[in-house]
């Protein structure tokens, strides 16, 4: 899907409206702050908006700095790529105006610095999503190398990237062989950025906790159950996927309820 509006050079975000997609809010080319990691006490974000080209209810609440109609309201902040397409969307909670300044980057531009809450925008997902604007999400492995924090951060856009990712391409048939390699699985998050990148390529999802998995493995998210899975390196990966997690009225080890919910699932696992 593509922004509304006229999109210029170096655009990377859009903004519209929550409660009328016909009320387009405008273009920002750098959201400082977006991705920043909240303080202890949850609260609100400041983002500073670089070079935007405002238009509907945020341009109106401009004219309102310090008064309950500088609150423009709720709204999706979308992230886009180099040709104004939308690569994936946050919803974000009661964006309001706090300060705007002409902008360096054009006459007709504006700098605006904005509140608003946001519980999805990860810190570490600004890097991926770069990655993918650019095109250089484009081989495996590049997950190994984070840390905890920047998995999870990774998983997440993985997955509100997805439909951009996959440009309408079909779920695999059923009986398709794929490959999941253990080498690099640690943890829960690592287990799952590495089943996304088996089953549908380089920054791939498939899920990111077990209720999840257990919907992608229901068809619609790039794989049609039933089909194999060769889990190579998977003893080191029984060995760290060894903590105990709920199931119904039991406790069952990770690696062995995963093991559980493929085979529920019509995925015959073959460990090596």
């Amino acid at each position: 899907m593509r922004a509304s509006g006229h999109i210029g050079d170096g655009q990377k975000y859009a903004l519209t409206s929550d409660e009328d997609d016909s009320d387009f809010w405008g273009f920002a080319h750098e959201a400082e702050g977006f991705f920043t990691p909240l303080p202890d006490e949850e609260g609100a974000r400041r983002v500073h908006l670089e070079g935007c080209l405002l238009q509907g209810g945020l341009l109106k609440s401009v004219d309102h700095v310090g008064s309950r109609r500088a609150m423009a309201g709720n709204a999706w902040f979308a992230l886009l790529d180099g040709e104004g397409a939308t690569m994936g969307s946050y919803f974000v909670n009661e964006v309001t105006v706090v300060d705007v300044k002409p902008s360096a980057r054009g006459d007709d531009l504006v700098d605006l610095t904005v509140t608003l809450w946001c519980d999805n925008a990860l810190s570490g997902a600004e890097r991926v999503w770069d990655l993918i604007r650019t095109g250089h999400l484009n081989r495996t492995g590049m997950w190994h190398e984070l840390a905890p924090e920047e998995r999870h951060a990774w998983l997440s856009v993985a997955l509100w990237s997805r439909e951009y990712q996959r440009q309408g391409k079909p779920d695999a048939p059923a009986g398709q062989v794929f490959t999941l390699d253990g080498r690099h699985i640690v943890d829960r998050d690592s287990f799952y950025c590495a089943i996304g990148e088996a089953i549908n390529g380089p920054g791939g999802y498939f899920g990111w906790n077990l209720d999840a998995l257990n919907d992608c493995l229901r068809g619609g998210w790039g794989a049609t159950t039933p089909f194999t899975l060769y889990w190579d390196s998977s003893a080191g990966a029984r060995a760290r996927l060894a903590e105990c997690v709920p199931a119904g009225d039991r406790e069952v080890v990770l690696f062995d309820l995963l093991l559980e919910i493929f085979e529920e699932r019509g995925v015959s696992v073959f460990l090596r």
